[in-house]
């Protein structure tokens, strides 16, 4: 067989030969917006010229800070394609974390959106490598003040840039992209993706059991394109030549259920709060003609089964879970229920629909037990998931002690704790750690510990995740206070303690005064008894 490099290139040219007709659509502050993937790649091309133009070299990292529109699109291809490296930030990172990724990763070019630029004034002072900023504001729109430098116009550059660039043949293996994980202890750690690793992962996406994503489709990804780069939907859909619906900021459920109906979206990706939002809208009797959805997907956290079945049931909508991390590029498993069970009674039914699924074509998996031996498929021996293959990371970057703590004999120990049934479907029981995943979103509960802790008036504290309905987890804080306190410090002067040293959604909705904290034989804080007191409503709260 010939040696053929498996690189984003690939996916792109693909799109420009045969897809040149079909829609991106794009919500902006303004306006919308919509173009063709003709018009796209000669942007593109003009955006490879303009990266080189600001003095990016192959394997340089660029960032982006910025919404799901069509200019983050642009950069998504232009980047990696020209041998540059893009990373995604998050803009929910607490600013030090921000500062702390840009200078760890040295990125040397940032590409931002225009209301996204305070975020970056706060920690300009702390950047180290960045070169330049480029402002995407709509052309002929006058440049925010900023006290950004330098700063550039992105529409202006394009505007200036020839139209013509060659891209490069590029090895498979060299860095196309990266992201950093979500902080649960200590800094934010680094996943570079390869070209290699995209390729393949771009298609295990396509492949029918999995998101099934096809040219016919209209493919809105609700999912934030800097959190793990929209679960790879883009690179797909450029690939596929699916229509792409990209939503901007506004992502309240009457917006979105307006562009399902108007863009006639079939495939649409988002967190589970995004959908229950979404339902909430219709069963209070809001209209939109949905019809044109073949599914929701769902990940970052687990879907409620209740939410699942009222989707089918009430609206004949359905509920596609996934799972996935930074560290697996990112989707792992998925749940397609099997042709043999979709005849299952209603309850067998939608208990699979609530699991996590079964493992992607490409990829391995394997649960183990505390002494590291594989557990049985029984549905109910817990285990810790580990995975590898070709799309899933093998250390993190520049982080040798972390990656030989999560990367062990060739497999990823994702601290994720499952039961696997007899069919292979997966079902998430607990965190290792102890994390609490609210909105899609990682809260270290040892992070809010020790900073509750330095609160003067307190002895000892611990936090648990407790069942929201709208983010299904939120922080609870039980507390031990100084005998000298007792009596004297509301949960209001914890929470008031915390308003400037956490960010705002990790504040816990709740704080319990306890006289102690019940502990484990080893001393730890025993959070699985305090989960079972809350369960039986042996913690007050209100």
């Amino acid at each position: 067989m010939m040696e053929y490099p498996l690189t984003l290139k690939n996916l792109l040219e693909r799109n420009r030969l045969l897809f040149s007709k079909k829609e991106v659509f794009s919500r902006l502050l303004a306006r919308d917006f919509r173009y063709t993937y003709g018009d796209y790649q000669k942007r593109v091309r003009r955006l490879a010229n303009v990266l080189k133009e600001l003095g990016v070299a192959p394997g340089d990292r660029v960032g982006t800070l910025a919404w799901n529109h069509h200019r983050h699109l642009e950069l998504y291809f232009a980047i990696p394609c020209s041998g540059a490296v893009m990373h995604t930030l998050n803009l929910r990172l607490f600013p030090e974390q921000l500062s702390y990724v840009i200078n760890h990763a040295e990125d040397k070019v940032i590409f931002a959106d225009p209301d996204l630029l305070p975020l970056l004034e706060r920690i300009a002072p702390d950047l180290k490598t960045v070169r330049h900023f480029v402002v995407m504001a709509d052309e002929g729109e006058q440049l925010p003040e900023t006290r950004l430098s330098p700063v550039h116009s992105y529409e202006e550059l394009l505007s200036r840039a020839p139209e013509e660039y060659d891209f490069p043949d590029l090895d498979e293996w060299s860095p196309a992209a990266m992201c950093y994980t979500t902080a649960t202890t200590g800094n934010p750690k680094g996943v570079v993706y390869t070209h290699r690793g995209l390729f393949l992962h771009s298609l295990a996406c396509a492949a029918a059991d999995m998101m099934g994503i096809r040219e016919e489709d209209v493919v809105m990804p609700v999912v934030p394109m800097f959190h793990a780069n929209a679960w790879g939907s883009p690179f797909v859909a450029v690939w596929m030549g699916s229509k792409l619906v990209l939503p901007g900021r506004r992502l309240d459920p009457g917006s979105l259920a307006g562009l399902i109906e108007q863009e006639r979206v079939t495939i649409t990706l988002g967190v589970p709060t995004i959908w229950l939002g979404l339902l909430q809208l219709l069963e209070g009797g809001a209209k939109y003609d949905l019809s044109s959805l073949c599914f929701l997907l769902v990940g970052g956290s687990a879907a409620p089964e209740g939410m699942i079945r009222s989707f089918r049931e009430k609206y004949g909508l359905y509920v596609q879970h996934a799972y996935g991390m930074t560290e697996t590029t990112p989707l792992a498993t998925l749940t397609r229920i099997k042709s043999y069970l979709k005849d299952a009674p209603a309850d067998r039914f939608y208990r699979v629909a609530a699991k996590q699924g079964v493992i992607a074509p490409g990829l391995e998996m394997k649960v183990v037990d505390e002494a590291g031996r594989e557990v049985p498929w029984d549905g109910k021996t817990m285990g810790e998931l580990c995975l590898r293959g070709p799309w899933i990371a093998k250390e993190y970057y520049r982080e040798p002690e972390r990656s030989a703590e999560a990367i062990r004999d060739g497999w990823l120990h994702t601290g994720d704790i499952v039961t696997v049934d007899e069919e292979g479907y997966i079902f998430i029981m607990d965190r290792s750690k102890d994390l609490v995943k609210s909105g899609g979103e990682w809260i270290s509960s040892v992070d809010l510990e020790n900073t509750i802790m330095a609160h003067p008036a307190v002895a000892e504290a611990t936090v648990i995740g407790i069942p929201h309905e709208k983010w299904q987890e939120r922080p609870l804080a039980c507390v031990v206070l100084k005998e000298a306190y007792k009596g004297k410090v509301s949960k209001e002067d914890i929470l008031d303690f915390l308003r400037d040293k956490v960010v705002r959604w990790w504040i816990p909705d709740d704080v319990v005064f306890l006289e102690a904290i019940p502990k484990t034989s080893v001393g730890k804080f025993n959070k699985k008894q305090l989960r079972q007191m809350y369960a039986e409503g042996k913690l007050a709260t209100g």
